[in-house]
């Protein structure tokens, strides 16, 4: 058992994503809005992980997006934050800023309120860029069901860390 801050099975994923991206000589950079840094934690909850994360923004309000990833506003007002167009600007504002391999970007609606019928609470998006596919993004919408804000928090979390293994 792995004793942490965060819940056993968040500690091994992000174990895993530790040991395997040193593995590969591959770093990475996180954007993270609605998991407010808890991608960030569970990395570095890992002995080592500083030859793995190069640093996390935690752009929590649009502003933040736009002044610290360069998201365009216009992403923002035509998709909203919680779209993979912004995820994506997100992702690829991260790795233009870093030095790293591979970003991912996080944003979505946690709860309690906030949701909307487009894009009820539980709506995660995740994006993926790496410095080789810049113009080639990945990304995902997800639906969490819950129970609650903290549960939606933490099943993003451990998909963005899944999205983190080579």
């Amino acid at each position: 058992m792995i004793e942490g801050l965060l819940p056993e099975p968040i500690l091994r994923l992000a174990e895993r994503v530790v040991e395997e991206n040193a593995a590969a000589g591959r770093s990475v950079v996180l954007a993270e809005s609605c998991t407010g840094g808890l991608v960030a934690a569970a990395l570095t909850e890992i002995p080592g992980s500083s030859s793995v994360l190069d640093r996390g923004y935690v752009t929590y309000s649009n502003e933040a997006k736009m002044e610290m990833l360069g998201v365009p506003s216009d992403i923002i007002e035509t998709f909203g934050a919680v779209s993979v167009a912004c995820v994506w600007a997100m992702a690829k504002g991260a790795l233009e800023r870093s030095n790293a391999d591979v970003a991912i970007a996080i944003s979505g609606v946690a709860g309690p309120g906030g949701g909307s019928p487009h894009k009820p609470v539980g709506t995660v998006v995740f994006a993926r860029v790496t410095r080789d596919s810049l113009k080639d993004p990945e990304g995902e919408l997800r639906q969490f069901e819950g129970p609650g804000r903290a549960a939606i928090r933490r099943e993003a979390t451990i998909c963005a860390l899944e999205l983190l293994l080579p």
